[in-house]
């Protein structure tokens, strides 16, 4: 809501003495030059440089924007921005207190303002997906008419969250989390800054690591936990934030683990092994590891993914549809909910019957590939649907299976070369067993019975 008298004074004391503030509080950027990251919005005459001024406005002034993205990636830091930078009525309110009336009360405030002063409104409301869709409705024709310019912040994704319409009357901003250089950057500007801790203590390379570990992303726990940390290292008239101090402040060890060396790949080699060897204990240790230490979920999805074809295959048909479901599920969700899915999809895999027949299966036929037993396509399988095929032989003679009692038509399929080969030798573990006997029966009806063979590879 709009500033009173408390909130003023508030506000006054803050700028007077900046140190009752929190440091992420201090430490928000003054212009949009100043913020870290989110260079994709930034750009000239972007929706954002026009609200503050940057760019005219007229016929084609600045849009209602939607600002969506994880928590601490800049959402209210850049509705800040254009409170300080534009020269407009700025207005604040947050869907977890504010109902249609006050919403209402805004509009109303905003229209005089422009009829009386000439004065343009810019309305910042926090956490949009907390409105209800009567309270979303009371915004359309405010934003409509622009009576107000709405910035809007949201951690949810609005396709799902935002009324259509108000979607359709707003550009819609994606924020991306922010990148380890992006935290690094702000972390030793807040150290160093007038506004910051100017320079009283120093961050160490091995500290500012876990910070960036325990961080996820998040600016605002980056600089929490940097403020804290900084408060501990001073009370033991410390010149460095130490690890030991940081791990004592944050009530969190510090992994061993580099994300681009290799811990990163000895670790994911752990858990696919002990995935593999069915130890479901031993992989979630390593997945925890993994987690703790801040590594990309979409990497240990990937790996999750090659785990189910490459280990377990036709053993457990549910094992890739699992996989494959969580690797969407934690694109969508992202840390800290993201550790359930990829827990739930662990477990599944390591507890999961083991078979690595589609893995041999493939590489035998690779195997054959190259070594050159390739040779043409039977004529009767190539492709006989453009002018002159009848001609040349193709298509004639294939006989089509559905025409045929079982569905199954014994010609021959494979080309000369690798005739009689058998590349798929199924396990009788979990539900490949059935696929065996099917493999058996399929290959009794193609005339091939037990002839030939994988190859070796």
């Amino acid at each position: 809501m709009e500033p009173d008298l408390f909130t003023a004074a508030a506000e006054d004391r803050q700028e007077k003495d900046p140190s009752s503030s929190p440091l992420a509080v201090r430490m928000r950027p003054r212009t949009l030059d100043e913020v870290v990251g989110q260079q994709h919005l930034l750009k000239p005459g972007s929706p954002l440089r026009r609200l503050v001024g940057e760019a005219g406005g007229g016929p084609a002034g600045p849009s209602s924007v939607i600002l969506w993205g994880p928590p601490g990636t800049g959402k209210t830091t850049l509705a800040y921005v254009v409170s300080k930078a534009t020269n407009k009525r700025f207005v604040e309110l947050s869907a977890i207190t504010a109902g249609v009336k006050e919403v209402r009360a805004v509009i109303e405030g905003a229209r005089r303002a422009t009829g009386g002063f000439g004065k343009e409104t810019v309305l910042f409301l926090d956490e949009i997906h907390r409105f209800s869709k009567a309270q979303q409705d009371s915004l359309l024709p405010a934003v409509e008419n622009r009576w107000v310019t709405l910035i809007a912040a949201t951690t949810e994704n609005p396709y799902f969250s935002v009324i259509s319409p108000l979607l359709s009357r707003s550009l819609l901003l994606t924020l991306e989390p922010l990148t380890d250089e992006d935290l690094r950057a702000l972390l030793r500007r807040a150290v160093s800054d007038e506004r910051g801790l100017t320079g009283a203590v120093a961050l160490p390379e091995d500290a500012e690591a876990h910070l960036l570990r325990i961080a996820g992303g998040d600016a605002r726990r980056a600089l929490t936990a940097l403020e804290a940390a900084a408060g501990a290292a001073l009370a033991k008239h410390e010149a460095d934030i130490t690890l030991e101090t940081l791990e004592e402040t944050v009530d969190r060890a510090a992994v061993k683990y580099d994300r681009d060396g290799d811990q990163h790949y000895d670790v994911a080699s752990a858990l696919i092994k002990s995935i593999r060897g069915s130890d479901v204990d031993a992989a979630l240790h390593y997945l925890a590891r993994m987690i703790e230490a801040g590594e990309d979920p979409r990497f240990i999805a990937r790996r999750l993914m090659i785990s189910a074809s490459e280990d377990i295959g036709l053993a457990d048909p549910t094992a890739l549809p699992t996989a494959v479901a969580a690797a969407q599920a934690v694109a969508m969700i992202g840390f800290p909910e993201a550790a359930l899915t990829l827990s739930h999809a662990t477990i599944a895999l390591a507890l999961a019957p083991k078979s690595n027949a589609a893995t041999l299966a493939i590489f035998a036929a690779q195997e054959d590939v190259r070594r050159g037993l390739a040779g043409p396509v039977p004529a009767h399988l190539r492709d006989g649907h453009y002018k002159g095929a009848a001609k040349l032989g193709h298509a004639q003679g294939y006989i089509y299976p559905h025409d045929v009692p079982g569905g199954i038509a014994a010609q021959e399929y494979a080309p000369e070369a690798v005739r009689g080969r058998k590349y798929y030798e199924p396990t009788r573990y979990g539900a490949e067993a059935r696929y065996a006997d099917v493999a058996d029966r399929v290959r009794e009806r193609l005339g091939r019975g037990e002839q030939g063979g994988a190859p070796s590879a």
